[in-house]
């Protein structure tokens, strides 16, 4: 009890017995001393109570209680489970986790599934299709640092995206336990591991192709490897494996000699008692295209952006950048479909003429070094009522934006840019992508927007070190692919003058068979304003059996987008098209028969325990239930703790005190009453 509470009782005290002094003993009521005292005492308490609760002092209170430590069970519900033949197993498992109730009185149980992604679940259908281990435990980690809750992995520990979770798991910060789900003695195996290919190629050239084979077995066998592209072998090679020679690695170029779509087939020859012959073919498909995008960054100073937005915008195959300084012959900006000014001043004068004079697309990238005076001269689109003072300024998604549709990668908690302060003035239309924050406060000026106008298109960022956002995407995601994706939107949008449809499609011509198939759509009302109230649906048919199906698209941000996953390998037919609208839009796409959970044989007994040994837990195997449960039991450092929780509690959150003061009042009322006095 502090200092102040203890002087507010105090005060508390005194004003009441004032106040029932001057009401009971310094008046004329005529009544007997004992009920005098008897109805001061009930005035006090009242009075009191009334005063406590005005004066509201605060007390700790200490509760005491027992902290069980969580354990978290985590299934692997890939399609790779049922494949090798464990669903029953992994089931089996789990009900005998959830029946013990040692383990339910001494931990706090937590289910969870993972495959394509972490989820809290319960139901297992072993459907999915991708293993992320590494990244499941990733998230376990960030959601239980604080708290003991080592990890039971029922799994069979053959992931197929991520990084190697038998290393990363050395900072892992809990115990993880793995049941092995699987057969873990090795067969007699031959398989193509690894098949790497562009995706796309250009017409009349050669593509390069390269593939891992693999051999598992106790002799030497020879065996045969083939490309072909339907009926038509393109490629042959007689291949010989032992115990010492395990792997061969095959390196070739094809020709790109039709346009479109084209799809190949890697197939090795099976052995004759090889039990799994699914991972001996792998299809794979290239889009033959007859032009490349090229762009052109114009810069006169060295900074990491220009590297970070050449990796970005060739990310994508199609595309092709050139950076150059302002001492190249300004007519070569012609041979490029995009010119991008990074941080324009007067040595750009003869640029901005030519790109004015060729009404070309541009984007304009400003900065620290760009001179306002010149660029506020050059150009008549914008204007900068710029100071000397520099300023870090944070990005917003405005997900109105209608010419293209956006993903945000999460620009919010992306670092800040940096440029001049100072307010924009605008003498033609435009649309903004990202507003500017200054420490999240919206300054009510656009920090990335563009223009359009007689057919040219411009873009323009106001800030300097958008290398960062692109290594921020990385550190969250482990990938940049958010960003490109981002930045290659606006690429595509101003490498182009086509005409804007008032419904825009946007998806691939081929999809593998384990990957995400999402198909997203732009619909415009006849204004050429996004209309987030339309019902879009696409009509899917597979062209094999002509099977066909309908399915509404769902708004997300400023586009429409369906998830088709899991759709049989094949080829599809699909319309797009708007309920009450003439108005529709037909494509088709592929899907590869290709699935990465049927790739293996054996659960990966060696990762699993390097997992354990890093972790500081113990590999077990279904049949080992006892076991796990006495290790589980016995271990110190899983035992509950009793820990203390002090809180500070007002006095006017105790309703006995509203009890109180009615039970007083009414009792002095009363007696008040049968003796008279009122």
């Amino acid at each position: 009890m502090t200092t102040q509470t203890i002087s507010l009782l105090i005060l508390t005290a005194v004003l009441s017995a004032i106040v029932v002094f001057f009401q009971y003993f310094r008046s004329k009521e005529n009544a007997p001393v004992r009920n005098k005292l008897i109805y001061a005492i009930l005035r006090f308490i009242s009075v009191a109570t009334i005063l406590l609760l005005i004066f509201n002092p605060k007390f700790r209170k200490k509760n005491n209680y027992i902290e069980k430590a969580s354990l978290i069970v985590a299934v692997d519900n890939s399609s790779s489970v049922p494949f090798l033949g464990q669903d029953g197993s992994s089931t089996d498992f789990i009900e005998k986790i959830r029946s013990s109730n040692s383990i339910n009185d001494r931990f706090d149980l937590e289910f969870v599934t993972f495959g394509n992604s972490l989820k809290t679940n319960s139901n297992f259908d072993y459907g999915e299709g991708q293993t992320k281990i590494n990244e499941a435990l990733s998230s376990l980690g960030k959601v239980y640092k604080t708290k003991k809750a080592p990890v039971l992995l029922i799994s069979d520990g053959n992931q197929t995206y991520g990084e190697n979770y038998a290393y990363s798991s050395v900072n892992y910060p809990q115990e993880v336990f793995p049941v092995v789900l699987g057969d873990t003695v090795e067969k007699t195996d031959l398989k193509i591991s690894q098949l790497n290919v562009n995706k796309y190629a250009f017409l009349k050239n050669e593509f390069p192709v390269e593939l891992i084979l693999n051999y598992n077995g106790d002799n030497a066998i020879e065996t045969n490897f083939q490309i072909k592209k339907g009926n038509r072998v393109l490629f042959n090679q007689r291949l010989q494996f032992s115990p010492s020679k395990k792997s061969e690695i095959i390196s070739t170029t094809l020709s790109a000699d039709a346009e479109g779509t084209q799809l190949y087939a890697a197939v090795l020859q099976p052995l004759a008692n090889e039990q799994n012959t699914i991972n001996n073919t792998k299809e794979f498909a290239v889009e033959v295209i007859d032009q490349k995008t090229n762009i052109l960054i114009i810069s006169d100073i060295v900074h990491p952006d220009l590297g970070a937005l050449k990796k970005s915008i060739e990310s994508n195959e199609r595309r092709k950048v050139d950076i150059e300084k302002t001492s190249i012959d300004v007519q070569k900006i012609n041979d490029y479909q995009l010119v991008i000014l990074y941080q324009p001043n007067s040595r750009f004068r003869n640029f901005f003429t030519e790109l004015e004079r060729s009404k070309a697309n541009n984007l304009i990238i400003t900065g620290t070094k760009t001179d306002w005076n010149f660029l506020n001269n050059i150009q008549q689109n914008f204007r900068k009522e710029y100071s000397r003072q520099r300023e870090d300024v944070q990005a917003e998604l405005n997900t109105a934006y209608s010419n293209f549709a956006l993903n945000d990668p999460g620009f919010r908690e992306y670092p800040p840019l940096e440029d001049f302060l100072g307010d924009i003035r605008f003498n033609i239309p435009f649309e903004t992508i990202l507003n500017q924050t200054i420490r999240n406060i919206e300054t009510g000026n656009p920090l990335l927007f563009t223009t359009e106008e007689d057919g040219k298109r411009q873009a323009v960022l106001l800030g300097e070190n958008i290398w960062r956002w692109r290594a921020q995407n990385y550190l969250d995601t482990k990938t940049f692919r958010d960003f490109d994706e981002f930045f290659g939107k606006l690429i595509f949008y101003l490498a182009t003058n086509k005409k804007r449809n008032r419904l825009d499609v946007n998806f691939e011509s081929f999809y593998n068979g384990n990957t995400e198939i999402r198909i997203s759509a732009q619909y415009f009302d006849k204004n050429y304003e996004f209309d987030p109230n339309a019902n879009v649906f696409i009509d899917l048919k597979n062209t094999s059996d002509n099977n066909s199906r309908t399915v509404p698209m769902l708004l997300k941000n400023n586009y429409y987008e369906v998830d088709l996953s899991g759709l049989p390998p094949g080829d599809y037919d699909f319309t797009l098209r708007v309920q009450n609208e003439q108005l529709s839009r037909a494509g088709s796409f592929r899907v590869l028969d290709f699935d990465i959970e049927k790739q293996f044989l054996n659960a990966d007994l060696d990762k699993l325990s390097k997992l354990a040994e890093n972790s500081g837990g113990l590999l077990f195997f279904p049949d080992q239930f006892d076991t796990l449960e006495q290790e589980l039991l016995s271990r110190d450092s899983f035992k509950p703790v009793q820990k203390n929780k002090e809180e500070i509690v007002p006095l006017i959150d105790w309703k006995y005190l509203l009890l109180l003061i009615m039970l007083s009042l009414t009792a002095e009322w009363f007696l008040r009453k049968y003796n008279g006095l009122i």
